[in-house]
């Protein structure tokens, strides 16, 4: 029940932060990660503390049967995730809730939105929209967000310096790792999904504990294995996404949000590399995982189908995972087949962009290739070689 915080992590990010040769954004960053973070943990805590006190019947919360959603990033989580989220049985997390986990912070916030609504006109909101608009704007193009939108759980990881949300903003992923938990020792797996656990069930306590936690992560891949030690009955679902879009344009949000903080060329290209590593890891380490698992029940989506025929797709997961569809759910996929026709991609994304071309992505993921008939690179062709016909 007590709040999780990776000292050796915080300290590495230290390090690296002071090594930065522009005063400006060394400044700024010395006073989020080395004043705010601490802090904000440390009054996380002691809320953490708070909750097991005032809430007594937090202790008889269970979590059963959790369902992941989880893939690369940009392969169609968000989309999986808010489909299912439109089933009432589910319990997500909205953004503001992660950056506020304990039960104490989310009653606070939720009697503030009763008063501003009943007593003052909703003032209050309107201000927060406008800070929406000021901190989400340069991104919401590529990824919607919003404080009441459902998000990924590794959010609340950030005032722990566990999230790999801090990628965005710490751009030194050749000396920071968020992704490989399932490698980290017995040990610390089990405290970092403890409070996991813990987390999760604050939040079923405030949407009710007869509901299903649904999750969607890109950076779970990682850590697939220390989901079910943590969850021995959870359930997952797969995304799948030609590689030669989801990659791209991954690299293309963080290139954006780098940019934004002043990070030199050489700091970003180190970065991209490791990125891209981590991508074809993201495609390949759920599944290795799930194969020594064979009682785990789970769902693969690929893309291209989620898109077209978003009802037809989602009927197949409910099946896979045995979960019932309910006559309103139905209705609601009803309404979002008709929308998903209207549907339009009007991003493109170079790989030349980032140092990458097609023939390297495909040797590393051909398997996946084959598998989801993805269209494959033409060989390359020697000029100099004849070519008989």
């Amino acid at each position: 029940m007590f709040f999780y915080f990776e000292f050796k992590t915080w300290l590495t990010m230290m390090r690296l932060i002071n090594k930065e040769s522009n005063k400006e954004k060394r400044r700024k960053l010395f006073k989020l990660v080395g004043v705010k973070t601490p802090l904000r943990a440390i009054g996380h805590s002691v809320c953490f503390l708070l909750d097991v006190i005032l809430f007594p019947k937090l202790w008889f919360i269970n979590v059963k049967e959790p369902v992941f959603i989880i893939g690369h990033a940009r392969s169609g989580t968000t989309l999986a995730h808010r489909l299912m989220s439109g089933d009432e049985r589910f319990s997500v997390f909205r953004y503001y809730e992660l950056l506020l986990p304990s039960l104490l912070q989310k009653k606070f916030v939720r009697m503030i939105a009763w008063l501003d609504k009943c007593y003052l006109g909703e003032r209050l909101e309107k201000r927060l929209e406008a800070w929406e608009t000021r901190k989400f704007g340069p991104t919401q193009h590529i990824h919607k967000m919003g404080l009441t939108i459902p998000e990924e759980d590794d959010l609340m990881y950030m005032s722990s310096c566990a999230s790999g949300f801090w990628a965005t903003k710490l751009p030194y992923m050749d000396s920071l790792d968020f992704f490989h938990i399932d490698q980290r020792s017995a040990k610390e797996r089990s405290k970092m999904m403890r409070f996991y656990r813990n987390c999760v069930r604050r939040q079923l306590y405030i949407n009710g504990d007869n509901k299903i936690h649904l999750s969607k992560n890109p950076t779970y891949c990682g850590r697939v294995g220390a989901l079910i030690e943590a969850f021995p009955d959870a359930r997952f679902v797969l995304l799948y996404r030609n590689p030669y879009e989801t990659i791209p344009s991954l690299l293309k949000l963080l290139h954006v949000s780098w940019k934004l903080q002043g990070n030199t060329s050489q700091s970003m290209q180190n970065s991209t590399r490791v990125m891209i590593n981590l991508s074809y890891e993201s495609y390949l380490h759920p599944l290795t995982v799930l194969e020594r698992y064979p009682s785990t029940r789970f769902a693969i989506i690929e893309y291209s189908s989620l898109i077209s025929a978003p009802k037809a797709t989602m009927e197949a997961v409910y099946s896979d995972l045995d979960i019932p569809i309910t006559t309103k759910f139905a209705t609601f996929l009803d309404a979002a087949q008709e929308k998903s026709r209207k549907h339009e991609s009007t991003h493109t994304y170079s790989l030349a962009e980032f140092g990458l071309d097609d023939h390297e992505i495909y040797n590393q993921l051909a398997p996946l290739f084959t598998r989801f008939n993805w269209p494959q690179p033409q060989p390359c062709v020697d000029s100099k070689e004849q070519v008989n016909v």
